[in-house]
């Protein structure tokens, strides 16, 4: 079995911007290239989850959000560090998309993201972290068995 480092994007690999979606906005957090690169060197995998309610609230679209998660990998490439996987979740109940619109079990603090990642990648989520920085993500990782 593998051993994950489960990371939140928004406040962890870069600073929250509240519904960040254009790469023009994005600022990397400082030293997370540092400590992403010290958890792959000791075998983790690294795994991006992360709630995108700014699609479901129309601010942005999927597309938007695919362009700006692949122009951060690439740059995470760039600097050697692979990231196995970004999870997210478009939806929210309060969002104003229809097919957006709705609860999630991948919505943090729902555990679906990770529990996805799990079967995927074989992860053993005893020897797994999660980092993030709202109550929720800490919420997910504990249901999830992180």
């Amino acid at each position: 079995m593998n051993k994950a480092v489960f990371l939140d994007r928004d406040g962890i690999i870069n600073i929250d911007t509240h519904y960040l979606h254009k790469i023009k906005d994005f600022k990397w957090t400082d030293g997370i290239f540092e400590l992403l690169k010290k958890f792959q060197n000791e075998n983790y995998f690294l795994i991006v989850i992360t709630n995108q309610a700014g699609i479901a609230r129309g601010y942005f679209t999927e597309k938007d959000f695919h362009i700006l998660n692949d122009w951060m990998i690439e740059k995470f490439a760039d600097e050697g560090i692979n990231i196995k996987k970004v999870y997210y979740c478009p939806f929210h109940p309060d969002g104003t998309i229809d097919e957006y619109k709705k609860e999630s079990f991948d919505r943090k603090p729902n555990p679906g993201m990770i529990l996805k990642a799990t079967e995927e990648f074989n992860i053993n989520l005893a020897e797994s972290i999660l980092i993030g920085d709202k109550e929720t993500d800490i919420e997910a990782g504990i249901s999830a068995g992180v």
